[in-house]
């Protein structure tokens, strides 16, 4: 055995030495790949499409949809899992379990979660708010309708809870908030009283005013007094309000890519998703006698006045 096989050894050594310092690096670099786990109720297209769509863009991952029916209870579900509810029920099923993994709620509003949890909120479940944020429909308003400053909203007892901090957004814009209490749908002088005072008419998300049965009801009364409705959201528009802001399918998948590259214990414990857009209804701005809502322009002003602090 010469110098050769003392090279070899050699060689083996450094060999050994860079096979331990990549299985070292192996070992404490960060779980890139992760198990993300879709379910809800509702075992439909929409909701087979927005996991192949999460799938598509997280290729590294393992995403799969599993219709609730078919899950173990929520603790019985693998540690490493990151769970994501796409419907109501959904939610119910995890409260069960305080052992559940690590969850984000798409689909619900404030106000459904409130109904749900009160003023509280478990441990490892984040809400990701679906209805638009109070301080982002005001500056729609502000956009829009620049010369509207009393703003009139209609609450119920489900969501009066919003009226004290549409008060905190609006006061520094000078604009009013005129509150009016809605507890009978059936009863239209609360809605004719409110419109008599205000300068538009900004919806809550709150169904069991802004529904079906009293959609005809709000848009008549305010297409009489030529005074315009902002939101509730997005459908609404299309039945006849004026505009709002929403998050579409696009919008919340960057904010599901953002938060799963995160560990599950830094995801905040609500969100609205940063990203949004605006739409109007060109019909009902031609009856009312307003400008047509540009919506890409409208949400790009949007999007940079929230950026500056």
């Amino acid at each position: 055995m010469g110098a050769p096989s003392r090279m070899t050894l050699l060689f083996v050594s450094r060999l050994w030495h860079r096979g331990l310092l990549w299985a070292c690096l192996l070992l404490t670099a960060p779980a890139w790949s992760a198990n993300i786990l879709l379910t809800a109720a509702e075992d439909g297209a929409g909701v087979h499409a927005f996991a192949q769509a999460l799938a598509q863009q997280r290729p590294a991952d393992h995403v799969t949809f599993t219709a609730l029916n078919d899950l173990p209870p929520p603790s019985h579900l693998p540690a490493n899992t990151r769970l994501i509810l796409l419907d109501l029920p959904g939610l119910e099923w995890r409260l069960q379990d305080a052992q559940g993994p690590p969850t984000l709620v798409l689909r619900i509003s404030r106000l459904q979660a409130r109904q749900r949890l009160g003023s509280t909120q478990p441990a490892k479940i984040s809400l990701l708010w679906s209805d638009p944020p109070l301080a982002r429909q005001l500056n729609l308003i502000a956009s829009i309708l620049p010369q509207a400053q009393r703003i009139g909203v209609l609450y119920g007892v489900d969501s009066e809870f919003l009226l004290q901090e549409l008060r905190d957004y609006a006061t520094p814009m000078g604009l009013q908030i005129v509150p009016q209490l809605w507890d009978n749908t059936n009863d239209s002088r609360a809605l004719q009283n409110l419109l008599k005072n205000s300068d538009v008419l900004l919806g809550l998300d709150d169904t069991r005013l802004y529904n079906p049965k009293t959609v005809k009801n709000l848009l008549l009364s305010s297409y009489a007094q030529q005074l315009p409705l902002v939101g509730p959201n997005a459908g609404f528009v299309k039945a006849g309000s004026l505009a709002s802001t929403y998050s579409d399918q696009a919008d919340w998948l960057e904010v599901l890519d953002r938060l799963l590259d995160q560990p599950p214990a830094s995801w905040p414990r609500s969100l609205y998703p940063e990203h949004f857009k605006v739409v109007g209804n060109p019909q009902v701005a031609r009856s009312l006698g307003i400008e047509q809502v540009d919506e890409v322009a409208v949400a790009a002003r949007l999007a940079e006045g929230e950026k500056r602090p």
